[in-house]
């Protein structure tokens, strides 16, 4: 394996410089930090953490902390984001540290790690109204990245989406198709992304002049079952007239109302309309359903790569102002969307 030396012998610099370079010392210039990394690469040099950490106060390594579920081992988006976000930091020479957080104190945990002294920083998922974990890492002067955003208006560094977006593009569409009864199946309230996706809904129905009709916002856990429920009580007419279009927080939201919509006797998109938001999860295929699943559409796992960037960026010391992005999700239109069904265009709309 080879040392610090062997690359400034290779190179014809300094050791000092040498591991100025490879441990990111602003004062090295970008052409001589390449060259160095390239060498390192070429030559296969591994830097020693313990004394990396004597020369750099770093330890190479960063945190995350995700809540304890009673499905967690199910979960195969949690796997797939886990594994390809630690593959990124990796990529960076920064190993991942994964706790799981039981209580119901959302800091203690990172209290808790940050009293260890051994990480460099952390990446924090699944956001929250009023989150106090940004708040309580920055009165700590603990470097941070957000997979997401806690409100519309973060001091940090952060990746994500934009929510509201999401459904007020999937109701642009079904209004352009004559829709006037548009139901939403969110996600959970008690995430943000959820509190956004439905202000993106209503503030979209009030641009078209839609009503949203008592109980025609719902919300639940991501799953096939959350669908099927929620649908069969909408769509068997019950509870008043039926939606003719369905905005699905997943795409296992959405088999469960495309079969609650079959047992009816429903048919897709004649009688109704279905839009999910598409994560890309791991063995579901929206463009194999049937029908075809129309989508708006932005992969988890992309976001790994920005994050792990982000965080490197932040340690290396960049500003959180100049570390925040907010992607738009791509809309894309299947056989599961369609004109109204007759009789039920809106009123203004010539049948």
């Amino acid at each position: 394996m080879a040392t610090l030396k062997d690359i400034s012998t290779e190179l014809g610099l300094s050791v000092a410089t040498v591991s100025r370079a490879l441990n990111g010392f602003p004062e090295v210039g970008a052409r001589t930090r390449a060259r160095v990394q390239e060498a390192a690469t070429r030559l296969g040099y591994r830097p020693n953490r313990s004394a990396q950490r004597l020369a750099t106060g770093r330890s190479g390594v960063v945190g995350m902390i995700v809540k304890l579920r009673a499905d967690m081992s199910a979960d195969q988006t949690f796997f797939d984001v886990l594994t390809t976000l630690t593959a990124e930091l990796a990529a960076r020479d920064l190993d991942l540290v994964l706790s799981v957080d039981q209580g119901n104190d959302p800091v203690a945990p990172y209290e808790r790690m940050l009293e260890r002294d051994l990480l460099d920083g952390f990446v924090l998922n699944a956001p929250v109204p009023n989150d106090p974990r940004p708040g309580f890492l920055r009165a700590r002067g603990v470097p941070f990245v957000m997979h997401g955003q806690a409100h519309a208006a973060p001091d940090y560094a952060f990746f994500g989406i934009d929510n509201r977006a999401v459904c007020a593009d999937a109701v642009e569409l079904l209004a352009s198709l004559g829709h006037a009864r548009i139901a939403l199946i969110n996600g959970e309230a008690r995430f943000a992304f959820a509190e956004d996706r439905e202000q993106g809904f209503r503030a979209a129905m009030a641009v078209e002049g839609l009503a949203v009709p008592d109980g025609f916002v719902a919300g639940g856990a991501p799953t096939e079952s959350t669908g099927y429920t929620q649908a069969l009580a909408w769509l068997s007419g019950r509870a008043g007239p039926r939606p003719t279009a369905i905005l699905c927080a997943t795409t296992p939201v959405a088999q469960g109302v495309l079969r609650a919509a079959r047992d009816l006797g429903l048919s897709m998109p004649g009688d109704l309309s279905v839009i999910a938001h598409d994560d890309a999860l791991p063995g579901i295929r929206p463009a194999h359903f049937n029908p075809a699943l129309t989508v708006t559409h932005a992969p988890l796992r992309d976001a790994c790569a920005p994050l792990a960037q982000m965080l490197v960026d932040h340690l290396n010391g960049a500003p959180p102002a100049r570390l925040q992005t907010v992607n738009r999700a791509g809309l894309i239109v299947r056989a599961s969307t369609g004109p109204v069904p007759k009789g039920e265009e809106r009123p203004w709309q010539t049948p």
